[in-house]
């Protein structure tokens, strides 16, 4: 049963911090993930650095492409004004070598 559960718990792990191709959506009720942007690094769940480039997106690394078409996302997210609503809290950072899960 313990190594079901760590089983479980690190597949949802991976699942939360794999994800960096990144598509916004105004619905709520479309997204995967609901993120709240927070004024400080030490309320963060995740620190996100914004790149240009679709290549330096990869799995793990915090670092986010904003893509334009919902079907390259890995994630669909919507912004909430609401810290208690989040289901991912981030602290945008403007330092690539920061970037990653806390």
């Amino acid at each position: 049963m313990k190594k079901l559960l760590l089983l479980a718990l690190i597949g949802w792990a991976g699942h939360k911090a794999s994800a960096q191709k990144v598509y916004k959506t105004s619905y709520k009720s479309e997204a995967d993930k609901i993120i709240y942007v927070t004024e400080y690094k030490s309320e963060a769940d995740m620190i996100v650095y914004e790149t240009q480039y679709k290549s330096e997106a990869k799995p793990y690394s915090g670092i986010w492409f904003w893509t334009q078409y919902k079907s390259e996302a890995d994630w669909q997210v919507y912004f909430t004004k609401y810290k208690s609503e989040a289901t991912l809290k981030i602290y945008i950072t403007k330092y690539k070598s920061e970037a990653g899960m806390k």
